[in-house]
């Protein structure tokens, strides 16, 4: 006997999933909680943990040949820190306004400009796009704390993966943890790169003479980088890039490593620009499995204007 999660839809605080047309002997739509309980647990559709949080708030029903889970409990946005005291989603002055390349019932991914930070690192710092991800869920009708998944430098832009339920949160940080969600990346780099691919097998860990740069060093965590060289010019080459891990600045300290700073990246040795002020870094590709149905969800963006303008003054692009 199978759930058709196919076909399970959001009805404002639940989820509603079709029963199938045959239930075991004794289970209806006047079932005790406890009995629907039990016949999902030996189901082993969801984790018990789910299924076991569920049932301690009165998150599961029947009702009228449907199976009803309380995978979004009610929740006042215009309350939430995040939003109180800021009126309406706002465009940040000089930034690109973010996208939303892939959103269902159970997960969201936005594309995040350059110079917008994915979370608040301060008491009061607004802007972020937590913030403009939950001002998209209270102007589109959804009562839900989207929690984002993994993280992108603030001068980075690229995809970015929000879950909607506790549910998808704990199977996407699983995915993760289990490194079956693939980020890929696109980059400019100082010189011409002489091989055509490579990989970075080396660790990272803080800097202790500046608080917020990175290094190679032996004690540091494990990281690994697969790049390959798409174009050269004579002083740069554009590189795509996947990382095995997910360390902080892991691109840009590792392709310094190699002697190939990103193009604009000062904090890592490289040449002032005066038309670029952070790295010529943005994501291509986030491919991850659906947290509710378990399919590969591959989800691209398109490259932002000051990256491809950049590209083309380099000679890496035609125009």
């Amino acid at each position: 006997m199978v759930l058709d999660l196919q076909r399970a839809a959001r009805e404002g605080e639940w989820i509603a999933i079709p029963l199938p047309a045959v239930l075991p002997e004794g289970l209806d739509a006047g079932s005790h909680p406890h009995d629907v309980r039990k016949w999902l647990l030996a189901l082993a559709v969801f984790p018990d943990k789910w299924i076991n949080r569920l049932f301690s708030v009165g998150g599961i029903r029947l009702d009228s040949g449907r199976l009803l889970l309380k995978a979004y409990p009610h929740v006042d946005l215009n309350a939430h820190p995040l939003l109180a005291g800021v009126p309406e989603k706002r465009n940040v002055e000089g930034l690109d306004e973010p996208v939303i390349l892939y959103e269902d019932d159970h997960c969201l991914v936005a594309d995040k400009p350059s110079g917008m930070a994915v979370h608040p690192s301060r008491p009061g710092h607004s802007g972020t796009l937590d913030e403009w991800v939950l001002r998209h869920a209270l102007e589109t009708g959804q009562a839900a704390l989207l929690r984002h998944i993994h993280r992108l430098d603030d001068d980075t832009a690229g995809p970015v993966l929000y879950a909607k339920h506790d549910l998808a949160q704990w199977r996407l940080d699983e995915a993760m943890r289990d490194k079956r969600i693939d980020r890929r990346y696109e980059a400019l780099v100082e010189g011409a790169v002489k091989a055509d691919r490579g990989k970075v097998n080396a660790p990272i860990g803080k800097d202790r003479h500046h608080r917020s740069r990175r290094r190679i060093t032996p004690d540091g965590d494990h990281a690994v980088t697969h790049y390959q060289v798409l174009h050269r010019a004579p002083a740069a080459s554009l590189v795509t890039l996947q990382l095995e891990t997910g360390r902080t600045h892991q691109i840009r300290v590792h392709m310094a490593h190699l002697g190939h700073p990103l193009i604009g990246d000062t904090l890592y040795g490289a040449r002032r620009q005066s038309s670029l002020t952070h790295q010529a870094l943005h994501g291509i590709e986030l491919t991850f499995p659906h947290p509710w149905l378990s399919h590969t969800v591959a989800v691209k963006s398109v490259r932002p204007a000051w990256w491809t303008a950049a590209a083309r003054k380099l000679g890496l692009l035609q125009k």
